[in-house]
């Protein structure tokens, strides 16, 4: 089986490939359709079903997967806290299933950052003191000093998305 993830960030591919250890699974750079930075869990699923989409159209994979990581709650101080969001999509044309990852916390300081219309990547680099930490542990593993890695959090929403697929209860 292949499998297209629609991003060439290696940690989305090394997710798909948890979920699917013995198919092929490549890394396909497709745009998400949405913004940058993904605001509200509405605008971040919207953007792992674009990339599930636009891979799968492409033609030579047999199920496309998207992954989108954004930020929810930013909209306003005083309500729903800030977290760090993640969705997935796994689609082969006629099924698709959808599942979202853990909600994670944003400190305050970050969370006033992005708030401030600061992306969420560049704003854990600086405060990392590092460079793509998206490709790394990601914003998840510094949350919860390594307990879940950027990889572990995005297997769990791909594997929640891939129910359909990998369980005859569908």
């Amino acid at each position: 089986m292949r499998i297209g993830v629609g991003s060439g960030n290696p940690v989305k591919r090394d997710a798909t490939a948890r979920v699917f250890p013995d198919a092929t699974v490549e890394a396909e750079p497709v745009p998400s359709g949405v913004s940058e930075q993904p605001t509200g869990r509405e605008e971040t699923r919207r953007g792992a079903e674009n990339r599930a989409a636009t891979v799968l159209d492409a033609g030579s994979h047999d199920l496309g997967v998207g992954i989108e990581g954004g930020v929810a709650g930013v909209e306003e101080e005083d309500g729903e806290p800030a977290l760090l969001v993640m969705w997935a999509v796994v689609d082969d044309g006629d099924r698709r299933g959808v599942g979202a990852g853990p909600s994670l916390p944003l400190p305050d300081s970050v969370a006033g950052r992005v708030r401030a219309g600061e992306e969420l990547g560049p704003v854990m680099d600086d405060v990392l003191g590092e460079s793509d930490v998206a490709k790394k542990q990601g914003a998840a593993g510094a949350f919860t000093g390594g307990a879940m890695t950027r990889t572990d959090a995005l297997a769990a929403a791909v594997t929640a998305a891939a129910s359909p697929f990998l369980s005859d209860l569908y």
